[in-house]
């Protein structure tokens, strides 16, 4: 059976896997779905105002030392692609499988500023301006959201390339927000790569509480 590690994107907390975690528990995995630090419920200020994307990567080798994981699969959505290579990259080979769940890919030196589109620059710097530290949820969706911590989008990754030997890597783009999507191109190229598995979903990017049985299923690889 299979350990899978599910890192939730931008605003939300381990609650963004809440439909998903059953199905692949039913199945007989072990599942652990993670709050990053800056996004927990008692987190304060100076927390959130420290936080960045070396923390969040450390958030997760530290769920893998905690539970003695050898063989993990990292799942991340949206932002928390550029956590799972982070991560993946320090794990020491413990990662077996990488899925970006309509996620971020990025290479060395890049960040989630750098590599997102225009609509989502406007977003985060807009969701800044009040603090200067920490991103407001975009209006609408679900109250459970979080102010993110702004470094995080900010902070560039250090990759030395161990993430590209992961023997699984996998890519799933949600094909149903074309109009905002940041990821339309890195769909593409991912498809022409031979070293990735790519899938798609006809949702919008929530694609865990719009289709979690596609979720789970990809997961589970049927």
């Amino acid at each position: 059976m299979a350990t899978f590690v599910l890192v939730p994107g931008a605003w939300k907390g381990s609650w963004a896997f809440e439909a998903v975690v059953p199905l692949l528990e039913r199945a007989g995995h072990t599942v652990h779905a993670l709050t990053l630090t800056g996004l927990r419920p008692d987190d304060d200020a100076a927390t959130v105002a420290s936080a960045n994307l070396d923390t969040h990567a450390d958030d997760v080798l530290r769920q893998l030392d905690r539970h003695h994981v050898t063989s993990v699969t990292l799942v991340g959505h949206s932002y928390a692609g550029m956590v799972i290579a982070a991560a993946a990259d320090r794990a020491g080979g413990r990662v077996s499988r990488l899925v970006h769940l309509d996620a971020y890919v990025p290479s060395d030196g890049e960040s989630c500023w750098s590599s997102t589109n225009e609509h989502f620059r406007e977003v985060f710097a807009a969701g800044a301006a009040a603090t200067g530290y920490s991103v407001r949820p975009p209006e609408g969706g679900d109250a459970r959201r979080r102010h993110h911590p702004l470094a995080s989008f900010l902070q560039t990754v250090r990759l030395t390339g161990t993430v590209t030997r992961v023997p699984r890597r996998e890519f799933v783009y949600c094909s149903g927000w074309e109009d905002r999507t940041p990821f339309a191109g890195l769909h593409t190229r991912l498809r022409a790569d031979p070293g990735w598995r790519v899938h798609s979903l006809p949702t919008g990017h929530d694609a865990m509480h719009e289709a979690p049985e596609g979720v789970a299923a990809i997961l589970l690889g049927e």
